[in-house]
């Protein structure tokens, strides 16, 4: 045997492949802030990209705006501008002085020769294509202009502002309200527009991820006789304000409101019909609001401006904050509403910190709950069984559903006039329904049904609102877009669904919007008192649609008639006047006199034919307004069953002498009655 064959190399490969497995590293206990949290998990919060970071910043900006100003019962006037910054001007803004380019082939976008021969190639055959099409005859499209390649560092940088009228901020909280991620005044049991609760404070932490540029706030509240101004940043590691200026300056325009500016990476581009759609969605669900929406541009054919005017004055109450209904409540909840009540005993604990428990019936509870249960017993004693046993028997109890008194629906009003305002539709129909339960959590649903209008394509166009905010987002499994789509018989209301252009908006509000997903866009098609509530609140607008296009296809029946005798006029004419005439001239012959005595025609028309007072044109004459007398009866009667017109007026106010004109408002579900006292 050779032993030398022990000592060769060949062994030491085998050694190099037999990996000695890594001893693991002590695992280190880490705790993230809430603001590094969601800056991790950015489209959680609708930050997914740089175009749908910049809607979000807008629609987070407007909505803050709309619930400051209906917080004080002030009709909100809104203006929002997104100014695009080159990047020259983006660079001076940091302080960053521009560079040229040194090594071209270090850059993403450099083109190499061979790409720039193939791409040169590719424009040449298209041309040549183009060309032969041109001789034969066919279309010739468009050639589309040459794309440089675009690289990563092209970023579109956007200031965004928002001004409103609202209620302002108190100077010493306005650090916590931008600087701190979960730190708000929206918290509670009630309906919010919010989804998150993070407001601005999400785009705020994208303008660091971004631009690394602070945010401004300038605030005034009502007989404040300064103006707040703050610019600061966030410590996301921290989840505090870092305040670079915090002052309070002059307010010699007695202004109040708030107005917030930021800058931050965006796209315009693509993201702009979502934006734009966004406001009109928004002006129709708040029609009592005045908008005013610009997007600046070095360029000025890119320059947009858009005013929604205000379309009426009455606004929807502002929600109330309501107490838990038993049967929504989960152990974890329950322990801190105990450990926050001010109450001393589990009696008095029942009755004022749940909805529907009165002191019977709270009483009852109690007796239910077993001996260790008593009305006295002081409720910070109860121990972790009992409060299991009083959330078991919170489950199996029977309670009297909430009322919807605390939400605050946009009104059919209101949403009437909003759809009118900016579909301009042939006619329009609303409906709100009565408060339904989920979950132990009231909710509303409205609904909007109309057809024809003014950009409105043909089909479906479908358009919800979730705590009347519009949702752009997902709609393909959302409950109101299956709704319209599959449950609905469009066809047994006159309505065809692939060619008239149909309108169709839900808006529902609660005090707990089920969302799905965690964008939060759109509202599940798997609860079924949601689903058969929109359901209803849809069929009721087309019965009272039905109608309304029946009477319209009766009077478009009526002016075919009168248009096809109209179009005959004439050979009628021709006809029984000849017939007449023939008549007449038969009559005046003395052998047939006896004959036509007998007859029943009319001997003083005969005369007058024969002495040429009535002629071919005067009984044309007649017998059109013979016509016109028919059609005007049968229009009379088709308005008086229908009612008002449907075409949209403008509203006149008439306003009083006084400074503040004293009146009142009478309500009903299609209008409202202002009588000035």
């Amino acid at each position: 045997m050779d032993t030398g064959g022990s000592s060769e190399s060949p062994v030491e490969p085998k050694k190099g492949k037999s990996k000695t497995p890594r001893k693991p590293k002590d695992s280190v206990l880490k705790q993230k802030s809430p603001a590094e949290f969601f800056a991790e998990n950015k489209n959680i919060a609708g930050f997914d990209n740089p175009g749908k970071s910049l809607y979000t910043t807008v629609r987070e900006l407007v909505e803050n705006s709309l619930d400051s100003s209906e917080s004080i019962s002030e009709l909100p006037v809104v203006e929002v501008t997104i100014e695009e910054i080159g990047k020259s001007k983006f660079n001076s803004m940091i302080g960053l002085v521009d560079r040229e380019r040194v090594d071209e082939a270090l850059y993403d976008d450099y083109e190499t020769t061979k790409a720039r021969e193939k791409r040169l190639a590719k424009e040449a055959r298209a041309q040549e294509i183009q060309a032969k099409n041109a001789l034969l005859g066919k279309k010739v499209k468009e050639t589309p202009a040459s794309k440089g390649m675009k690289g990563r560092g092209d970023a579109s940088f956007y200031r965004v502002t928002c001004k409103d009228n609202g209620r302002g901020m108190p100077h010493d909280d306005i650090p916590n309200m931008f600087g701190r991620v979960l730190s708000g005044t929206k918290y509670g049991l009630k309906q919010t527009r919010g989804k998150f609760g993070l407001g601005a404070k999400m785009a705020l932490i994208w303008s660091k991820m971004s631009t690394g540029l602070p945010i401004e706030i300038s605030s005034s509240m009502r007989n404040q006789s300064y103006i707040s101004f703050c610019r600061l940043d966030i410590d996301i590691h921290r989840n505090i304000p870092h305040i670079h200026v915090h002052e309070k300056r002059d307010n010699k325009d007695q202004w109040r409101g708030a107005e917030i500016q930021i800058v931050i990476e965006g796209n315009w581009t693509t993201y702009r019909s979502k934006i734009l759609h966004y406001m009109r969605q928004m002006a129709v669900i708040t029609p009592y609001a005045q908008f005013l929406f610009k997007f600046i541009s070095d360029a000025p054919e890119k320059n947009v401006t858009i005013k929604f005017a205000r379309r009426t004055d009455v606004m929807p109450p502002v929600p109330l904050e309501t107490k838990h209904h038993p049967s929504s409540v989960d152990l974890l909840l329950i322990k801190r509403l105990i450990e926050e009540t001010s109450k001393q005993n589990l009696l008095q604990f029942l009755q004022h910190e749940f909805v529907n428990i009165g002191k019977s019936y709270a009483e009852r509870l109690i007796g239910e709950m077993g001996p260790d249960f008593g009305p006295k017993m002081a409720v910070k004693s109860l121990t972790s069984q009992q409060i299991v046993r009083i959330h078991q028997l919170f489950r199996q109890a029977k309670f009297d559903d909430p009322s919807g008194d605390c939400l605050s629906p946009a009104g059919e009003y209101n949403l009437r006039l909003g759809i009118i305002k900016e579909l301009h539709p042939d006619m329009v129909a609303t409906y709100s329904g009565s408060a339904h339960i989920f979950e132990g959590h009231p909710f509303i649903v409205e609904a909007g049904v109309s057809v024809g209008g003014k950009d409105v394509k043909q089909g479906l166009n479908i358009f919800r609102f979730a705590n009347r905010i519009p949702l752009l987002f997902e709609q393909g499994a959302d409950v109101v877009n299956r709704t319209a789509l599959k449950r609905i018989n469009w066809s047994s209301y006159k309505i065809n669904q692939t060619q008239d252009k149909i309108g169709v908006f839900v808006s529902i509000v609660s005090t707990k919007i089920p969302f799905k997903g965690t964008g939060k866009e759109y509202i599940g098609d798997d609860i079924s008192e949601i689903a058969t509530a929109v359901k209803s609140a849809i069929q009721q607008c087309c019965i009272q649609l039905k109608s309304k296009i029946t009477k319209k296809m009766q009077a478009r029946e009526q002016q075919e008639r009168k248009r096809s005798l109209n179009r005959y006029l004439n050979d009628v004419t021709g006809a029984v006047y000849g017939i007449i005439s023939d008549t007449a001239k038969s009559r005046a012959s003395k052998n047939k006199k006896k004959r036509y005595e007998d007859e029943d025609l009319d001997a003083e028309t005969l005369r007058e034919v024969s002495a040429k007072l009535i002629t071919k044109e005067r009984l044309k004459e007649e017998l059109a307004q013979h016509i016109e007398k028919v059609d005007y009866e049968m229009l009379l009667e088709y308005a008086t069953q229908s009612g008002v017109s449907e075409e949209p007026r403008e509203a006149i106010y008439i306003q009083s002498l006084e400074a503040e004109p004293k009146f009142i408002d009478l309500h009903s579900p299609i209008f409202v009655f202002r009588l000035f006292q």
